[in-house]
């Protein structure tokens, strides 16, 4: 379980629902700079931050976080 990340496919919901990162974190409450750490995988949410993620983006958080293999 140590080699496994956690991944996300962020950048593309949000392009789905036509959201700059900045409309984004307003959303969630959140830096525009967290938006941007969190889809280059600098940063990993918090299960709260993930969870309203899922909910401005109307995505299951299957579909936007998944894990990955190091």
């Amino acid at each position: 379980m140590k080699n496994i990340i956690l991944k996300n496919r962020l950048k593309i919901a949000r392009a789905e629902k036509n959201l700059n990162q900045s409309q984004l974190a307003k959303l969630v409450g959140v830096s525009r700079q967290t938006i941007s750490n969190i889809e280059t995988g600098e940063f990993v949410p918090s299960a709260k931050l993930a969870l309203l993620l899922c909910m401005a983006l109307d995505k299951p958080f299957e579909s936007l976080f998944y894990f990955k293999e190091k």
